[in-house]
């Protein structure tokens, strides 16, 4: 604790001066530009990866970045993406899975979680991911088999959100975008699903003209 006792005292002294105007800006309300749903693993640094100031995204993580299927029961994150897309009316919702992922790595193994039951529960919303891996990953070797868990995975959550009543209502309106990242710890590629191909291309080339838009924008002002 004192490592992190230090870091709010650096923060306090060095950090905040120096964006007292956000902050301020920010005690009054928030309007993110994405809801950002990623992995609970504390090797996923959500700003650091995005290079995002506070306020720019609402994030969820859990094991697995998983999205359960919508159900008249409520949960964290149900409630926090009907809070997200109802209220705070987010254009934009990102899943983003990650390289050495400890939930995909149980998922494929959910018998082995005896002493772990509500872990095992909790990665049957990744089962059907799994499922396709068994079926088209058979003649694949271990590395390429858990690429496509992390990739299918990812698929499966999206197809999830979209039974979310506030996320369907806003895909048919057209005022939200879904996305499906998988980011590679190792080298700090990130991959992007373009659901146009059913392929996954680097995010440079699958945001390429947007990318280019906004250099054009920031050198116009």
């Amino acid at each position: 604790m004192p490592h992190f006792a230090k870091g709010v005292v650096k923060f306090r002294r060095d950090v905040y001066p120096g964006k007292a105007e956000l902050f301020e800006k920010l005690s009054t309300g928030q309007s993110p530009e994405a809801l950002f749903i990623t992995c609970s693993d504390s090797r996923i640094e959500t700003a650091m990866l995005t290079q995002t100031d506070p306020g720019e995204l609402f994030i969820c993580r859990n094991a697995g970045n998983i999205v359960p299927p919508h159900t008249n029961q409520t949960g964290g994150m149900t409630a926090s993406i009907e809070f997200a897309i109802g209220a705070l009316k987010i254009p934009h919702i990102v899943i983003c899975g990650h390289t050495e992922c400890g939930a995909m790595k149980g998922a494929m193994n959910r018998a082995g979680l005896t002493s772990l039951p509500h872990v095992r529960e909790w990665l049957g919303y990744s089962q059907g991911a799994v499922d396709i891996v068994e079926a088209l990953g058979a003649d694949l070797d271990d590395e390429a088999r858990m690429r496509m868990l992390l990739e299918q995975n990812v698929i499966l959550q999206l197809q999830h959100l979209k039974t979310h009543p506030t996320v369907a209502v806003a895909l048919a309106q057209g005022a939200v975008t879904l996305h499906g990242w998988v980011y590679d710890i190792k080298t700090g590629e990130v991959s992007a699903y373009d659901d146009e191909t059913g392929t996954w291309i680097a995010v440079e080339e699958r945001y390429a003209g947007e990318l280019i838009e906004l250099m054009d924008d920031q050198h116009a002002c």
